[in-house]
C-alpha cells in the first residue's frame, strides 16, 4: 500500500518530524522539545493580538490579549507534547487565533515538564494555575480549561479533581484531539495509523514512561480519564481530525460523558490531522473550527 502525501502544512510538518525521528532514534528529549516548538510554523500570525510573559500562581507562562476582549472571562490553556514536549511558544500562535474568535484573554500555562518531572506535577501545576486566576480575580466558572492533545488529558483531569474536591467548577472545558488512553491500545492506533503523519504506538509508550515514570497504573483514572466518573462534569467541547490515530480517545470520552449525562459536542473534520486547529490562519477548515468553538462557548 503506498503511503499517503501530506495534504497540508500542518501534515507535512509532521511527516518532517517523523522522518527525522526515524533517522536519529535516540534523540534526546531536549532536542525533541525544540523541534516541537516548530509546531507554530502551520499557523498563522493572528492579527489585533498582543502577548506578555506571566506568572500565574507560580507557573509561568504566556498571556495571549486580543484586542477588545470581554473581562470577566479566561481561556486557561494547557498545551500538548505528550506531557514532555511542548511550550507556550509552541502554541503561541494557535491559542492567538482561538482567543480572538471567542473575545476572551488567555493564559498558556508552562508545565513542569517529564521526565524531569512526571507525574502529578503537571496536573499539580495546571491546578496552581486555576487557582492563581481566581486569586487574581476571576470567578472559577469563568476560567475555562482548554488543552490539546496531552493538554487535553490535563484539562480534563483538572475539572476531575475539582469535582473530587467539591469545588466550583468551570462552566465548560474545551479539548482538542486529547490524548487519554495511557494504556496505549485505542482502536484507530491501528486503523489510522497509515493516515496519521506524527503518532505511532512506540512513540507514545515513550511519552506514558516519561509521565507516569513507573509510578502509577496507565488505568488509574487520575492520568486515564477514560476510567474516570464524569457525573458532575461541565458542558464538553471535543475535536478531532478523521485521520489521526488518537481519534478513538474522543469517541470514547464522548460516549462516556454522555452516559454520565454531561452536555458534549464532539465535531470530527474529514482529512484533518492530529490537532488540526494549528492550522488556523492557513486553512479554512482550522479558521471554521475556530468560529465554531466561539459559537459553542457562548451558547447557554
Amino acid at each position: 500500500m503506498t503511503a499517503p502525501r501530506p495534504t497540508d502544512l500542518l501534515a507535512e510538518i509532521y511527516s518532517q518530524w517523523a522522518t527525522e525521528m526515524s533517522r536519529h532514534p535516540e534523540m534526546s528529549v531536549e532536542l525533541l522539545r525544540i523541534i516541537f516548538d516548530d509546531w507554530q510554523r502551520a499557523t498563522g500570525e493572528p492579527e489585533d493580538v498582543t502577548y506578555s510573559s506571566r506568572t500565574v500562581g507560580g507557573v509561568p507562562g504566556l498571556w495571549v490579549s486580543p484586542k477588545n476582549a470581554e473581562p470577566g472571562q479566561v481561556l486557561l490553556f494547557l498545551h500538548g507534547g505528550g506531557f514532555a514536549l511542548g511550550s507556550s511558544t509552541s502554541h503561541r500562535k494557535m491559542v492567538g487565533h482561538l482567543a480572538k474568535a471567542v473575545g476572551v484573554c488567555a493564559f498558556i500555562a508552562d508545565f513542569r515538564l517529564a521526565p524531569e518531572y512526571p507525574f502529578p506535577a503537571q496536573i499539580d501545576d495546571s491546578d496552581a494555575a486555576f487557582e492563581g486566576l481566581v486569586a487574581d480575580g476571576y470567578r472559577p466558572e469563568n476560567v475555562i480549561p482548554v488543552g490539546d492533545s496531552a493538554g487535553g488529558n490535563l484539562a480534563i483531569s483538572l475539572v476531575l479533581r475539582l469535582i473530587e474536591r467539591k469545588a466550583v467548577l468551570p462552566r465548560q472545558v474545551v479539548v482538542m484531539s486529547p490524548w487519554l488512553n495511557m494504556e496505549n491500545n485505542g482502536a484507530t492506533l491501528d486503523s489510522n495509523d497509515p493516515t496519521d503523519f506524527l503518532i505511532t504506538r512506540a512513540g507514545l509508550q515513550a511519552n506514558i514512561d516519561r509521565y507516569l515514570g513507573g509510578k502509577v497504573s496507565a488505568a488509574d483514572a487520575r492520568v486515564n480519564p477514560l476510567y474516570a466518573d464524569f457525573t458532575g462534569f461541565p458542558r464538553l467541547y471535543i475535536n478531532a481530525g478523521s485521520v489521526e490515530s488518537l481519534l478513538d480517545d474522543s469517541i470514547q470520552l464522548e460516549e462516556r460523558a454522555k452516559r454520565a449525562g454531561v452536555d458534549v459536542t464532539l465535531t470530527v473534520a474529514e482529512g484533518m490531522q492530529h490537532v488540526y486547529p494549528f492550522l488556523a490562519g492557513k486553512h479554512p477548515d482550522a479558521d471554521a473550527e475556530m468560529v465554531r468553538i466561539a459559537d459553542w462557548f457562548w451558547r447557554r
